[in-house]
């Protein structure tokens, strides 16, 4: 339960944030469609945003959780000053970073997007934002420290509801400053930079108050370089290869989008949007919940409680995936309608955008599930697990699309992202089922049955029964229409676990979401 608790706070601050993140993306696709300029802007925000996945979300908040359980199981004064030392030491190395993104800008944009230099007001473009958007990689590295040791402290709702902010001054920047820039004989494109980079600012700050109330005021620490210090620095060094890797995999997706048709790159970025809806929400509310839990229960010697932990994680993390699968597969083409077509954004980028959702759709378990397993192994102190399965993956990744995306077209490479994310997450299955001493009935039991079984059905009878003609339909009996199916769909799933005898999971979900909203 208290891996369900944890997860429904983050999961529901989690849900406003990406909500604001469509409405984001829905005034980006009105103002700019899926043309050259957003696809100059998503190359230039890819480059911060590459670097974020180590300082931030990846290898870093795997690394500095554990180890910020263990100083504060020790004193809390010791927690503050590990906390601090990594925030000058991050503020440091991603700032060095950032100024050589603004140096070299022109340089990275010939590697990421090659293509771009036949046409030189793109390239410039791209440019400028990437220059723009440089300071990005320090403040969300930083709003990534400050959520690893608040979630440590059993504080999820304020910074899970944090990324909101990064979204309110992104729509704000759009709506505000794109005319005043028209205005000014200045492409109103840059107002996408200039909010993303002042929303990662704000991200940062308004969790600071959280921390404040807890005692973690800030400190000059008088050792910058301690042995806990060491040991997180230590911990990120294999994140660091696999990240290396990870890099490789995006410079190839990128080239090849790019090298496509125009407004692949865009289209990518939209249909990955929806799909990182029900990931954002769920997954990662799941992943990081299951890393202060499990890491607590492994300090502690307690193997048990820590098994059954990650078990639970396991479970609820399909459980509440698949339904999500469901209705990304089934109603793509629905989804994207009523949320990005309308000015700029035409009926072709609907139809272009609802392909790749269909094949990122598919990937859903397998990353909610790799969220999960990559924090376990660095509880374990097993980091170069996660490395060698990312080198597998992304080595897959790499042959698949370049083998079949010149036959394909641009939609390989989500599907690509799907079957690697399937590489990655067997690999660390196979092996944390041996170094956990863990029978095959712990990732295949019963109940996993129970949910793929609800999650086939539920499909078919969508597929087949909950598929009028919608095109045609004016804008609101859209909404009306999609809103019924998608209902429909989470009612048919969980009738589907209760006739299954899944009544009591399909209860304690339902009960902590209603408490939750209830106390709002």
């Amino acid at each position: 339960m208290s891996v369900i608790r944890s997860s429904l706070k983050m999961a529901v601050a989690t849900f406003c944030s990406r909500i604001l993140g469509l409405v984001r993306e829905q005034v980006m696709a009105a103002y700019f469609g899926a043309s050259g300029v957003t696809d100059a802007f998503l190359v230039a925000y890819r480059i911060p945003n590459l670097l974020r996945d180590l300082f931030a979300e990846g290898a870093f908040s795997s690394a500095f959780v554990p180890t910020f359980v263990e100083a504060n199981q020790e004193s809390a004064e010791k927690g503050r000053e590990l906390m601090w030392s990594l925030f000058w030491l991050l503020s440091a190395v991603t700032g060095v970073i950032s100024i050589g993104i603004m140096i070299f800008a022109p340089e990275l944009i010939h590697v990421f997007a090659p293509a771009f230099t036949k046409d030189p007001e793109k390239f410039q473009i791209c440019v400028n934002l990437t220059r723009i958007m440089a300071p990005f990689l320090t403040f969300v590295s930083l709003a990534a420290l400050f959520m690893g040791a608040l979630n440590a402290l059993k504080v999820f709702f304020i910074p899970a509801f944090a990324p909101v902010w990064f979204n309110v001054v992104s729509i704000v920047s759009q709506l505000g400053l794109s005319g005043v820039l028209y205005a000014n004989g200045v492409n109103p494109v840059y107002s996408l930079g200039i909010g993303a980079m002042l929303g990662g600012f704000m991200q940062a700050v308004v969790q600071i108050p959280a921390l404040l109330r807890k005692g973690y005021r800030p400190m000059a620490p008088k050792h910058l370089w301690t042995p806990r210090t060491s040991k997180v620095v230590m911990l990120i060094g294999p994140g660091l290869v696999g990240f290396a890797a990870t890099q490789v995999n995006l410079l190839v997706t990128t080239i090849l989008a790019t090298s496509t048709v125009v407004g692949a790159t865009s289209w990518l970025n939209y249909a990955f949007r929806l799909f990182q809806l029900p990931v954002g929400i769920l997954s990662v509310s799941i992943g990081n919940s299951n890393l202060v839990h499990f890491s607590e229960s492994w300090k502690k010697k307690d193997i048990p409680g820590a098994k059954a932990q990650l078990q639970q994680s396991y479970y609820l993390s399909f459980l509440t995936v698949m339904p999500a699968l469901v209705m990304l597969f089934c109603f793509s083409d629905e989804m994207v309608n009523v949320i990005f077509e309308r000015g700029k954004f035409t009926r072709e980028s609907t139809l272009m955008t609802a392909e790749a959702v269909r094949m990122y759709a598919f990937g859903l378990p397998f990353y909610g599930l790799s969220k999960i397993l990559v924090p376990t192994f660095y509880a374990l102190d097993r980091q170069r697990i996660p490395v060698i399965a990312s080198f597998a993956s992304i080595a897959f990744n790499i042959a698949f699309c370049l083998l079949l995306t010149p036959v394909y077209g641009f939609k390989i490479l989500a599907l690509g992202t799907t079957l690697s994310t399937l590489v990655n997450s067997s690999i660390q299955s196979w092996v944390l089922k041996k170094d956990l001493d863990l029978s095959w009935g712990f990732f295949f039991s019963r109940r996993i049955f129970k949910v793929l079984a609800a999650t086939l059905a539920t499909g078919l009878i969508v597929n087949f029964f909950l598929k009028p003609e919608f095109f045609s339909q004016p804008f609101l009996t859209k909404c009306v229409t999609l809103t019924a199916q998608i209902s429909a769909c989470g009612i048919l799933y969980a009738s589907f676990l209760v006739l299954m005898g899944e009544r009591s999971a399909v209860n304690a979900i339902a009960s902590k979401i209603t408490k939750k909203f209830g106390r709002k």
